[in-house]
């Protein structure tokens, strides 16, 4: 099934946020390489876990390309988690509210997308239901 324009534009963003993932991994890599950390056994398995992330949200973005409803899935649990993020750069000892509009606003807006394109794909497959039932929608 093809996905309409709020579904690809969401799909770019979550595709831009896997790339943004892989980016961070690469300086993870750098500062290990640089000696810029206080356990090797940490910051390797934080390279691991970055790469995991990135590749989640470049599969999540292809297939809310392609229209599949577990890309979308994963995208929103994805934004949830990065609005999670974005809150705890807002508060705290260390808190830094630029970095947390920095994160929260893309994420938020990339929801929003994702949940059009989910309530879009949800209309379409009630008219296919609808065609296939002879017009008569199956309860």
């Amino acid at each position: 099934m093809r996905t309409n324009l709020s579904g690809r534009i969401a799909a770019v963003l979550v595709g831009a946020e896997g790339l943004g993932l892989g980016v961070l991994m690469v300086r993870e890599i750098v500062a290990i390489a640089g000696g810029d950390t206080d356990s090797i056994e940490s910051a390797i398995a934080l390279v691991v876990l970055t790469l995991v992330g990135a590749a989640a949200m470049i599969a999540f973005a292809v297939a809310t390309w392609r229209g599949q409803s577990w890309g979308r899935s994963g995208g929103i649990v994805a934004q949830l988690l990065i609005l999670a993020v974005a809150l705890g750069a807002a508060t705290g000892a260390f808190a830094d509210p630029a970095v947390a509009l920095a994160l929260a606003v893309p994420a938020i807006v990339t929801l929003v997308l994702l949940i059009l394109a989910v309530r879009h794909a949800g209309r379409t497959a009630d008219r296919r239901d609808g065609e296939d039932s002879g017009g008569i929608a199956n309860h």
